[in-house]
Parts: C-alpha cells; sequence; structure tokens
C-alpha cells in the first residue's frame, strides 16, 4: 500500500503545485509548500485511510502548509495574473488591449484581498475543479458553508472587475 500511495503522490505533483502556486502566488514558494506537504504526507503515511481521497488529504496538507508559511511570513499574498488567465477567469485568452490587462489586474487584487477560507474555496472549485462536496470533504466543512464562501468569493470578483481599474479615481486622476 505505501509504494502505491507514493506514487498516486507523484501523480498529484502538478495538481498540488497548481494550487499552492495560485495560494502563495509564487512559484518559488508554491515548490518550497508543495516539497513540504509532501515531506508531511510521506512521515505521517499512517495517518492517511486507504479507501479514502489522497488528492483531498494532500490538498488539506498543501493548504495548511501554506497558511502557515503564510502565517509565519506575515506577507500579502499576490497571484501571478497569467495563472488567473488560464485557470480562473472564464476566458482564459485575455485580449491583449490595455482594458483586459486591467480588468485581469482588477480580479488579482481583488483574489488577494479574499480572506484565506473564500480564496482556498474558490481556488478549489475554479482551479481544481473539485465539486462542492469534494471541497466541504476536504476542508472538513458543511457543503452549505463551501456555497456561500464561494458565492460571496465570486460576487466579490464580479464586483472588483465591473468596478474596473479606474474606480475610485477621481476624474482629475484619469
Amino acid at each position: 500500500m505505501p509504494q502505491d500511495v507514493r506514487n498516486d503522490i507523484v501523480a498529484l505533483l502538478p495538481r498540488l503545485f497548481r494550487f499552492a502556486h495560485a495560494l502563495t502566488g509564487s512559484k518559488q514558494e508554491a515548490e518550497d509548500v508543495v516539497q513540504t506537504a509532501c515531506e508531511r504526507a510521506l512521515t505521517r503515511l499512517d495517518q492517511f485511510t486507504p479507501g479514502t481521497r489522497l488528492d483531498s488529504w494532500m490538498f488539506r496538507i498543501v493548504r495548511t502548509v501554506a497558511i502557515d508559511r503564510g502565517r509565519r511570513e506575515r506577507r500579502s499574498v499576490a497571484v501571478d495574473p497569467v495563472i488567473l488567465g488560464e485557470q480562473i477567469v472564464e476566458d482564459a485568452r485575455i485580449a491583449e488591449g490595455t482594458a483586459a490587462r486591467q480588468d485581469l489586474d482588477s480580479v488579482r487584487r481583488a483574489l488577494d484581498e479574499l480572506p484565506e477560507q473564500q480564496r482556498s474555496v474558490l481556488l478549489m472549485v475554479a482551479l481544481e475543479g473539485l465539486s462542492y462536496q469534494e471541497v466541504a470533504d476536504t476542508l472538513g466543512i458543511p457543503i452549505g458553508t463551501v456555497m456561500s464562501r464561494l458565492s460571496r468569493a465570486r460576487r466579490k470578483l464580479a464586483e472588483a472587475v465591473e468596478a474596473g481599474p479606474l474606480a475610485g479615481q477621481k476624474d482629475s486622476d484619469r
């Protein structure tokens, strides 16, 4: 069993990295998070229950490691606009125009400002394609809480896009 689990963890690495990258906003930080999460998982294989979802267990570990590192570093989390453009924004091909880049930047800033709980749920659904039930199981929360957090996160992102990059600036600033 342990060797099969190890192989399955290796197969999950791209998904774990993508999730960690979206959480941390940095490729280097994501690599560190995934490495730490894999080390934790491998040293605690006895805590994994055979027959349950390995990906959920690993996502939980990645999320915990990212939160712990973020708390330690006490810095704001930025998300790479390319990841957002490809994974979260419905149209992955953003026009090269200035307006599109500004919209993407607004979404990135709004995502950075989301509370961690909302950002995690949004990323698990939009980036990883997990079902609401899978997210609920992964985070150990009721499905209604997943739906509520996701709804609030989507609303905040939509408001950021509607407000646009120049919202809040005085006419003289434009």
